[in-house]
């Protein structure tokens, strides 16, 4: 058996940002003067920032607002995130099966980092910047062995990586769409992840 090393989502599936996303958006609004609707924009967290802000500026301002927007981000977003229900107990349920934790996530790896150590949430390695199958690069190179997400794309992450890909229904993507996306588990959150990879951890050692 390879070592343990289970990657995480950030976003919905660590910590719950939108309160302090939601902040930020209506300061990148007072800034910039372009409304962004704050609730509609914290409503499908997952996709790069990029994404979102293209739905809102005009082509031309995207490459702006998206560099406002991350200056503004550790004012606004940090304090009002709260880790997710289970996740503190995911990360140590790792931890005492002498796993290793990574993080995996969209967002730049600087701002995931300010989240993690201001929640005392702590991992081994953080990836950013990096959305679906793009994330699989950063799960082939550091060894990992399962990835937890909260959205389709991540289990699109995992199946490129080669990887079981746990869901967890806690973001935008309801359960029966992260089954269709190849999720091996699905759960309610991060509560039954404890006892979701004891259960996979027991099949692969019976192959």
């Amino acid at each position: 058996m390879p070592v343990l090393t289970v990657g995480f989502d950030l976003d919905m599936t660590l910590v719950d940002s939108r309160p302090g996303i939601a902040d930020t958006f209506r300061a990148l609004t007072a800034r910039t003067g372009v409304r962004v609707d704050a609730e509609a924009a914290v409503s499908r967290l997952g996709p790069p920032l990029r994404t979102e802000i293209a739905n809102w500026f005009p082509p031309e301002q995207v490459d702006a607002a998206v560099r406002t927007y991350r200056e503004l981000y550790p004012a606004y977003a940090i304090t009002p995130t709260v880790p997710m229900p289970g996740a503190r107990a995911a990360i140590d349920a790792v931890r005492e099966r002498g796993g290793r934790v990574l993080v995996v996530t969209a967002k730049l790896g600087r701002l995931a980092r300010l989240h993690l150590d201001h929640l005392g949430l702590v991992v081994d390695e953080v990836a950013g910047d990096l959305f679906a199958e793009e994330k699989a690069t950063a799960l082939r190179e550091h060894g990992a062995t399962h990835y937890v997400g909260d959205h389709v794309a991540d289990m699109a992450a995992a199946r490129a990586a080669g990887v079981p890909g746990i869901a967890v229904a806690t973001g935008p993507c309801p359960a029966d769409e992260l089954r269709a996306a190849g999720a091996e588990a699905v759960l309610d959150d991060l509560t039954a992840f404890p006892a979701a990879l004891d259960g996979m951890i027991r099949l692969a050692l019976e192959r």
